[in-house]
């Protein structure tokens, strides 16, 4: 069971705290799990953004990926300024 054991104390404005609570009902959270997870996620460190990066490439929608038969004599022709 996780424990918290700091107490924080912070002030917003309406509109914060508005927005804060439309998130936390629309997840079934509180608004301090709101809070906790945007600390989590802004102030992480560079591994944990990495894997949130990662993450987010693998749950994303596949797309189309053009035909890249030519593209080798397209980048040799631009490296050698033919173009």
């Amino acid at each position: 069971m996780l424990m918290f054991n700091r107490r924080l104390q912070v002030l917003v404005d309406e509109d914060q705290f508005r927005r804060l609570a439309s998130v936390a009902h629309r997840r079934r959270v509180s608004v301090a799990t709101v809070v906790r997870e945007a600390i989590d996620r802004d102030l992480s460190g560079p591994t944990s953004r990495r894997r949130a990066a990662g993450q987010r490439l693998l749950a994303s929608r596949p797309m189309e990926v053009p035909d890249v038969g030519g593209l080798r004599e397209e980048l040799d022709e631009l490296r050698s300024g033919e173009r």
